[in-house]
């Protein structure tokens, strides 16, 4: 048997295998879901809030604009570390190159692209920051 008939074989069995169970027309067993089945009931019985949920699990319990704010100044901040840690590599490769124009040409674009990335990371944190600041004072009101 060919490949390519195996192949067809197959496809075709797959396809049987997701078109009869459709037509065969299960039915389905839904419910409402109550407020104990969204995080359980504490020890008297009573359905445990969606706070205490959160609360006891240890997640945050700040708003949505400042946890992302967080989440861009962290990823921001790895970004800047990266950019620094190109320029020391390219410092190395200069000097470790031992005079030759070649290594002092390379190390030179690695460290001419280090800062220009650092630049691009400083200029999007600043830009980051004004963005977000704006965001939370005109979404907690505060003036």
């Amino acid at each position: 048997m060919s490949k390519k008939v195996l192949g067809y074989f197959l496809g075709g069995l797959m396809a049987l295998a997701l078109v009869v169970p459709a037509l065969h027309g299960h039915a389905v067993n839904a419910a409402a879901m109550t407020q104990n089945d969204y995080f359980g009931t504490d020890s008297s019985g009573s359905a445990i809030s969606g706070d205490t949920f959160a609360s006891s699990a240890g997640l945050s319990s700040g708003d949505l604009p400042t946890t992302i704010a967080s989440l861009i100044r962290v990823v921001l901040g790895i970004l800047g570390i990266i950019a620094v840690v190109i320029i020391l590599i390219g410092g190395f490769k200069w000097m470790t190159s031992g005079g030759n124009d070649d290594k002092v040409k390379s190390a030179r674009k690695v460290m001419t692209s280090g800062i220009i990335g650092l630049v691009i990371v400083l200029s999007a944190f600043a830009i980051a920051q004004f963005v977000l600041s704006s965001v939370i004072t005109a979404t907690s009101g505060s003036v």
